[in-house]
């Protein structure tokens, strides 16, 4: 219906984001209302709890569709695939408070200015503004644009001018107020559940934990007229001016520095607690919005919520002043609790095909009903007596436990993982763990260890590069430019006596044995920052004409520009500014004749072993020019190359040992890390990523230039073996799900992220080809890595991600399964985070996801039969019109499945990963087949004993028991026939029909525990489940103790009817025979893998895995893969477009 409606009445919310919804108008009708509440009255509340799990019926029901400004009621639909619909109610804030207080008015001048989008949503005259909350967020009704926009941040669009103008004196009063009522607190609020809704949201308590230290921080604002005063967090608006003072100061929003700088713990965001540098904001004339006015990273500028700012320094006798970028669930932590509040759905068949099995029962259950039906109506029973039978059926087809026991698995499995380390926010994906079929690691911290080794370092002159100076000889770097590099180039800080930071500039700053302090009365320079780091030479170092050098600016770190610079003051000397990063990126900012010719061989010596190379650089700065004035562009440009620094990354331990399992389980693996190409190369060929016998081919792709389009070439990459570093290791093949002796696993793609990038907009038809063989991707951006797993996830490959938490966050979340190697509280923004910090914890989860998902289909299997057993029992009974009275279902139910319920689920994982994964479907033929054939066998062995027992010559013997007589009462019983059977309890259920029925079903609700109870290759052998064996064995007995034991009154309290030793031994047959065929149909047909290859073969069944299509599409292409060739677009214009490597690099 709402696809019909008009553009008025039709609109996008968040728009290119990823929460991107369809938003469209309706107004409640009185009359349409009145129905529906009529409605709910006479169908006895069905139709609220329709309309709960329907919200799109519940609109169309009660509403008429309207225009967007006429609105009372919004439906809101998903863009995605699951198009899932939600309904808001509009409302209002009025703005009279004020008028009255502030003598508010429509022409005030305070809301006249329509330039932000809180003053275009007052409506004039009345002062009001219609806003409605969806996820958290408030979005307000734009008057002037005609559509709701989000309100809780300051715009995108204004300039750094624009902000350092309006909201560099802070706002007023008045000011403070209408933002305070239209955005609402500043509060991540989580509500603690109530005990009743528990089981649905459990991570509410701890996220209210999370969030809670952070809604109640006392602040200073400075207000334009009252001057600084200190406020309550919860009252900050986006524009407020923060007063930053001290140190340990926790962040209750998102602002961006506007004078001072900071040194901020991010480990929140980051998952590594080292400190971060935050540069002011430059005002600057341009009038372009502030993230957009340089190439550098905007988040160099803002304090994040929920981060510490350890160290606040003001420039000169000034303060550190920020503006409120955002509040509430705006911020960044606001974003990320979101991220669990209202988690991405899964798109995970099992659950879907257990719905639609769910249905199949309900339909099983109307043919029962109206078998029932004729049965009674014929028999001529009371109509109280028909409907209750006829119900009786729903509740015995349908098992209300079905849901419950899919998730029994998943439970148990989450307990294991705690037991390991492993921690788990979404149970869900546990199932989903098990479908993996590719793994992308991150490098840095991952696979390899965290921390760097200082190798050596090669400094250069006019001359070229000259020798290697080692750090291993404990030498400290001769006094020069490179070594004040060294000693400056960091983002190091002194707290407590303790020189912190990344562990990279702690090793290199270690290097040159110097000393670092804190600018005192000694130091004096009128640009110098309160606590400006100073380092000076110790006095065991050797001449250094040096007395000391002030670190004066710093343009930080970020990983989109791979480099970082810092202007650094000489005691009674010159001014200098030093860069640090990226090779390539570095020598990009130098005087070419600065550069040795030999730069690209010689980095490829270090590169091709592993190493990690950074460059440095310098160059001579002006001292008569403020160093606040001084642009990035300027002081990065004709610098002086200074050398190479050499750092030893080794592989972790696990590494390799775990890469060899995963190869066993062809389980395809994939580095996505921002280091050098060269240097990711080398890695995957030492962790057997790639193998001895393959090759790699770098794919090189270039932007289209005035003279010519956008190129794509092929190189293969020939490995090179340097004696100084001895031999190569032995390398591992892990090529997923190709034969040995096919093409496509002789060659690996190795590419960074600028060709990725450029293939993206360019190459689109071979992308896939690339990505079907893709296995090192360097250079990655924070977006580009969220781009990569999105595209492996469009080849229908069940992605996992595993990464250290540093800028793995969005990948992470895009994966299908984020595996967070960092303990920080970034690890609430992956999945599964593992205690201990390598990759020992991929296969653990593959191993238990894997058991889960066997967990919830034997489950699955355990209970469907469970209902059609007795289902099938029942029916029969009914044709009789008798039935099983309530203490035998109730022995069944709990006695049994439920005792069977809880300690089947009991067996661990295997150990061992198989080269094969479990179905992930419900409706795969092997299952269904099981189901079906085990019904059949229920079916038959119901019905066979059912027509025997009637043809039992005792069977027309009028008495209660046809046991010998051997007491007095039981004598009594079967000589007084004239006793009516109503005086006795439950008595019309006994008879020997359902004696014989409730003992087969009973028996073999045991029986298909045994058979379904599933082992290897995916869970720990049945036996090894001590618990479940032993309730098999004692319901078993007390079964056979219960059929073979004459006991009156046992068989009185359970309305069951003694009967012949012989028949007995005949149920006891007949529970055998079933239980033999089912096991032999269980191995010889479900579980036989090579009977279901050949019939795949024989039907020619093909994958319809988009992978698996390129694969075969592939092996048959013999100019795949193309060599030393260079290709170029058509120039048509960019015929592919990803969303999502867009909106993430829009935030960089």
């Amino acid at each position: 219906m709402g696809d019909h409606l008009g553009k008025s009445q039709h609109a996008l919310l968040n728009e290119g984001d990823e929460n991107e919804m369809e938003i469209f108008g309706y107004r409640t009708q009185g009359c349409r209302k009145a129905l529906c509440l009529i409605g709910s009255i006479f169908s006895l509340g069905m139709l609220p709890l329709v309309f709960y799990w329907r919200p799109a019926w519940r609109v169309w029901a009660n509403c008429v569709p309207c225009s967007l400004q006429e609105a009372d009621i919004v439906l809101l639909r998903t863009t995605d695939e699951f198009k899932i619909y939600s309904w808001k109610k509009v409302m209002w804030i009025s703005l009279s408070a004020l008028s009255s207080t502030s003598g508010l008015t429509p022409d005030h001048p305070l809301i006249a200015d329509e330039e932000f989008i809180i003053n275009r949503a007052i409506r004039k005259p009345d002062l009001k503004v219609r806003y409605i909350k969806v996820q958290k967020i408030r979005y307000v009704w734009n008057n002037l644009e005609g559509q709701f926009q989000k309100i809780g941040s300051l715009e995108d669009c204004l300039s750094s001018a624009k902000i350092h103008q309006k909201f560099g004196l802070g706002l007023t009063s008045e000011e403070q107020e209408i933002r305070r009522l239209i955005c609402g607190p500043n509060a991540i609020d989580v509500e603690i559940i109530p005990i009743w809704k528990l089981l649905v949201k459990e991570q509410s308590v701890k996220l209210h934990h999370l969030v809670e230290s952070h809604n109640s921080i006392t602040v200073s604002v400075y207000e334009r007229k009252a001057g600084a005063q200190d406020l309550e967090s919860r009252l900050l608006v986006p524009g407020d001016l923060l007063i930053l003072t001290g140190s340990r100061v926790q962040m209750p929003c998102d602002a961006v520095l506007i004078d001072g700088s900071c040194v901020v713990d991010e480990g929140m965001l980051t998952g590594e607690s080292i400190p971060v540098t935050k540069t002011p904001l430059s005002q600057t004339a341009s009038s372009a919005p502030w993230k957009m006015q340089s190439e550098a990273d905007p988040r160099r500028h803002i304090l994040f919520c929920g981060t510490e700012v350890i160290q606040a320094k003001a420039a000169g006798s000034g303060t550190v002043r920020a503006v409120v970028l955002q509040t509430g669930f705006n911020t960044a932590k606001g974003d990320l609790v979101r991220s669990i509040l209202y988690p991405k759905p899964m798109n995970f068949k099992l659950y879907r095909d257990a719905i639609r099995f769910l249905l199949c029962l309900v339909g099983t259950a109307t043919i029962g009903m109206i078998y029932t039906l004729c049965v009674y109506v014929l028999s001529g029973e009371p109509p109280e007596e028909v409907v209750r039978k006829a119900l009786d059926v729903i509740t015995i087809a349908v098992p209300p436990a079905l849901p419950a026991a899919l998730t029994t698995g998943i439970i148990y499995a989450q307990r294991r993982l705690k037991k390991k380390g492993i921690f788990c926010i979404s149970p869900q994906r546990i199932n989903v763990c098990g479908q993996l079929n590719l793994v992308c690691f991150d490098k840095t911290g991952t696979l390899t260890r965290g921390g760097l080794d200082l190798w050596g370092v090669v400094p250069c002159d006019q001359n070229g590069f000259q020798a290697v100076h080692s750090f291993a000889s404990g030498e400290a770097v001769p006094w020069g430019p490179l070594c004040a590099a060294m000693a400056t180039c960091h983002s190091l800080i002194l707290l407590d006596g303790t020189i912190q930071g990344d562990p990279l500039d702690l090793k290199m700053f270690e290097a040159t044995q110097w000393e670092m302090t804190v600018s005192g009365d000694d130091f004096h320079n009128k640009e110098m920052l309160a606590h400006t780091m100073v380092v000076k030479p110790p006095d065991t170092v050797g001449q250094v004409p040096a007395e000391g050098l002030a670190i004066l600016h710093q343009f930080p770190f970020s990983s989109a520009l791979q480099r970082m610079t810092v202007i650094v003051q000489e005691t009674g000397g010159g001014r200098m500014a030093f860069m640090k990063g990226a090779p390539e990126r570095v020598a990009s900012f130098c005087q070419p004749d600065t550069v040795p010719t030999t730069f690209i061989s010689e980095l490829q010596v270090y590169t091709t072993q592993g190493f990690r190379v950074i460059a440095l650089a310098y160059k001579k700065l002006e001292t008569d020019c403020p160093t606040t004035t001084l642009m990035r562009e300027k002081v990065e440009s004709d610098l002086i190359f200074l050398g190479l620094l050499i750092l030893e990354n080794r592989l972790k331990e696990e590494t390799r040992p775990v890469l060899e399992e995963l190869i066993s389980a062809r389980i395809r693996t994939a580095m996505i890390t921002g280091d050098n190409l060269q240097t990711a190369i080398t890695v995957a060929r030492k962790s057997g990523m790639v193998s001895e016998g393959q090759k790699v081919i770098l794919v090189e792709a270039n932007e289209a230039t005035d003279s010519s389009s956008a190129s794509i070439t092929w190189k293969l990459v020939e490995e090179k073996k340097h004696g100084l570093f001895g031999s190569q290791d032995t390398y591992i093949n892990i090529r997923e799900e190709v034969p040995e002796n096919g093409r496509e696993g002789n060659y690996h793609f190795a590419l960074s992220g600028k060709s990725f990038q450029v293939i993206s907009q360019h190459f689109s038809s071979l992308l896939p080809k690339i990505l079907i063989n893709g296995t090192i991707f360097a250079r990655m951006s924070p977006g580009q890595k969220s781009s990569l797993v999105e595209e492996f996830q469009k080849l229908d490959y069940f992605v996992g991600m595993c990464g250290d938490g540093a800028n793995d966050c969005g990948a992470l979340k895009m994966a299908h399964v984020g595996v967070s190697l960092s303990e920080q509280e970034a690890s609430v923004a992956s999945p599964f985070t593992s205690k201990t910090p390598n990759i020992e914890c991929v296969p653990h989860l593959i191993k238990e996801g894997r058991a889960a998902l066997v967990t919830s289909f034997c489950m699955f299997k355990y209970m469907a039969l469970y209902s059609m057993i007795q289902y099938v029992g029942v029916l029969l009974l009914y044709w009789k019109t008798n039935s099983l009275s309530n203490y035998q279902f109730l022995f069944q139910d709990l006695a049994i499945t439920t005792l069977i319920g809880v300690t089947m689920n009991l067996n661990g994982a295997n150990p061992k990963l198989v080269p094969f994964r479990p179905a992930g479907r419900l409706i795969s033929p092997p299952l269904l087949l099981s189901v079906i054939l085990n019904i059949l066998l229920s079916l038959a062995m119901h019905i066979v004993g059912f027509i025997l027992v009637q043809k039992q010559p005792w069977y027309s013997m009028d008495y209660h028991s046809v046991c010998p007589v051997r007491n007095e009462s039981v004598s009594a019983l079967s000589a007084s026939p004239n006793v009516p059977e109503k005086t006795r309890s439950n008595s019309t259920f006994a008879s020997f029909e359902n004696t014989t029925i409730w003992f087969l079903g009973t028996i073999n609700c045991i029986v298909v525990a045994l058979v379904f109870s599933k082992g290897k290759p995916f869970r720990q052998p049945t036996y090894t489940n001590y618990i479940f064996v032993l309730v098999l064995i004692l319901q078993m007995g007390v079964c056979l103790f219960i059929l073979f034991a004459d006991i009156p009154e046992l068989h009185r309290r359970l309305d069951l009817l003694c009967t012949p030793v012989l028949w007995r031994v005949y149920i006891l047959i007949m529970v055998s025979s079933n239980f033999v065929v089912s096991l032999a149909v269980e191995k010889a047909i479900i579980e036989n893998r090579a009977l279901w290859t050949a019939v795949k073969r024989c039907f020619g069944y093909h994958s319809k895995s988009q992978y698996r299509v390129w694969q075969r599409n592939l092996a048959t292409d013999s100019s795949w893969p193309p060599l030393n060739q260079t290709s170029y677009s058509d120039m048509q214009g960019v015929s592919y477009s990803n969303p999502v490597f867009e909106s993430n690099e829009e935030q960089l």
